[in-house]
């Protein structure tokens, strides 16, 4: 039961940043921008893939050795944890998007960049996008348990860390005061 409601919010997450897409996208603006000019994403893009993967095998029995999905326990109490975590992510993801307002991109968009955005959650941390999606990703962890999703959890945060430092570089360059300003006033995580 739990392995299928994982697979519910992983949609969810999905028709979440698919649907503020598109609703950009209607407007003449591209959310969608990884790697059209910077490269550093790849790694990032691959580890969620990666996650998106394990996740589907555990769901929908795709045809996949059975020791890498296998659960490494046998409770139920971290499955229900996990899930209330990925509800919590949701949720902060759902908030986040809001605060980004016309700024949300996936990847570094250096060719039409919006407004550096500093309300909402952005106010208590920089990166509230990011630490919900290692929020989600862990509370994944926490639903399947086995040994592929152990591989992609320890993975993801360094993914999210080097795009974080790439995307700290751009927004510096590009906001110059207004940024470092915002960097004293406010925590990368949390």
């Amino acid at each position: 039961m739990q392995v299928y409601i994982s697979g519910v919010l992983y949609a969810l997450l999905i028709i979440l940043i698919a649907s503020r897409a598109l609703l950009m996208h209607k407007r003449g603006i591209r959310a969608i921008v990884f790697s059209r000019t910077d490269k550093s994403g790849f790694l990032l893009l691959s580890v969620v893939l990666f996650l998106a993967f394990t996740v589907s095998a555990s769901v929908t029995g795709l045809p996949i050795w059975y020791p890498l999905i296998r659960p490494l326990w046998n409770t139920t109490v971290t499955g229900w944890i996990g899930i209330a975590v990925c509800v919590m992510a949701l949720v902060g993801i759902a908030i986040g998007l809001k605060s980004f307002k016309d700024s949300f991109r996936v990847g570094i968009d250096e060719n039409k960049p919006d407004a550096l955005i500093t309300t909402g959650l952005f106010a208590i941390s920089r990166n509230p996008m990011y630490a919900c999606f290692l929020l989600f990703f862990f509370g994944m962890f926490l639903i399947h348990g086995n040994i592929l999703i152990t591989i992609g959890i320890v993975i993801f945060p360094f993914a999210v860390h080097r795009q974080i430092l790439s995307e700290e570089v751009f927004l510096g360059k590009h906001y110059r005061g207004e940024y470092e300003e915002y960097c004293k006033k406010v925590r990368r995580y949390l």
